[in-house]
């Protein structure tokens, strides 16, 4: 793309979901007086009496959490689908409605409550990916369940409501609609050029190198050319694979090698645990195929210039389509520069 495009108010389109996203570099150079924040002290207290994810605490539901070493797994005491759901449809004029069931699991990804995933060891992270693998297969084998989500919110602008290190996994009989958009994108263009949309896209990225993040043997991290939030990135396998099932043990460890620089990148920018939503879109469990998924994992953290700086979605962006000012080539460009150790650890 030249550069004179990169300059100007332009759209970019999203080859994963078919929508367009609304780019406006020039208004970066409007003034900003905002501060600054200072270096946030990071929580250090291993183990909470209060937390009901704290290895042998007792929950909401009366149930006492075993004393794990690692990770743990168990179903969400508040969950928002239910496994024993009978079939139900109600119709009225234009009114619709069906019942949905599902199971939804909460994921600790370790015992210790002061830990995030950038301060885990790589080890601890690889245990999280091979039990997120166990949970997406036993999950996606149950009747009914033709769909896994595998995601983690972080921090509590993101709606998190236990600082302890944790992810959730809903699985469910229906696919969802995001879902459903990066099917239909992926199907066709593997039946158009019988081969992976990302496989494609991320081989023209890694000659452009302008969004790449970071790289090892099996994994890229790059900053994806339709982002809508400020440091949206994206982890893509570069073998067509379409389910996390897929990965041996040396593919585990690059999965959570990477998963971790790419946070403490997060970590370092504002120097803070940098809040984010992140999941895992992978090909859906209704026993087809699938040949034209490819899976990845999204990041969508919402600081903007600070630690106490949003990015909201409102006015155009609620009733128009997304817009972003810093151009993804230029995020891209400031996670670069940021040291690789964490910041906690100077």
């Amino acid at each position: 793309m030249s550069n004179t495009i990169n300059n100007k108010p332009h759209r970019r389109y999203n080859i994963l979901t078919g929508e367009w996203i609304l780019v406006s570099p020039h208004r970066t150079k409007r003034p900003w007086q905002g501060k600054k924040d200072q270096k946030s002290e990071l929580q250090k207290v291993a183990y909470d009496p209060n937390c009901y994810l704290c290895p042998t605490n007792e929950r909401a539901s009366g149930d006492v959490n075993p004393d794990y070493k690692g990770t743990y797994s168990f179903t969400n005491d508040f969950a928002a689908l239910l496994p024993d759901v009978e079939p139900e449809q109600y119709k009225e004029g234009l009114l619709q409605a069906e019942t949905e069931m599902g199971i939804c699991k909460v994921v600790c990804f370790s015992p210790n409550h002061a830990l995030t995933l950038p301060l885990m060891e790589v080890e601890e992270i690889t245990n999280v990916v091979k039990l997120w693998k166990e949970e997406y297969k036993s999950l996606g084998e149950k009747k009914g369940i033709n769909h896994v989500q595998i995601f983690e919110n972080k921090g509590a602008i993101m709606g998190c409501s236990n600082p302890h290190p944790h992810g959730q996994i809903w699985s469910q009989s229906s696919i969802p609609q995001e879902v459903v958009k990066k099917q239909e994108k992926q199907k066709e263009y593997w039946e158009a050029n019988n081969s992976s949309l990302l496989q494609d896209y991320l081989k023209q990225e890694l000659e452009l190198k302008e969004r790449i993040l970071l790289e090892n043997d099996h994994f890229v991290a790059l900053m994806p050319y339709w982002a809508v939030w400020p440091y949206e990135a994206m982890i893509v396998p570069k073998e067509h694979y379409q389910d996390i099932s897929q990965l041996n043990e040396k593919e585990e460890v690059a999965f959570a090698e990477i998963i971790k620089e790419l946070t403490i990148m997060f970590d370092n920018l504002f120097e803070t645990s940098f809040p984010y939503s992140s999941g895992i879109h992978q090909r859906p469990t209704d026993g087809g195929k699938h040949p034209e998924w490819h899976f990845h994992m999204s990041f969508y953290p919402p600081l903007l210039r600070s630690a106490e700086v949003k990015k909201f979605m409102v006015g155009y962006e609620m009733f128009a389509n997304p817009q972003r000012d810093i151009t993804a080539e230029s995020a891209a460009e400031t996670l670069r520069g940021l040291p690789k150790v964490h910041y906690s650890k100077k």
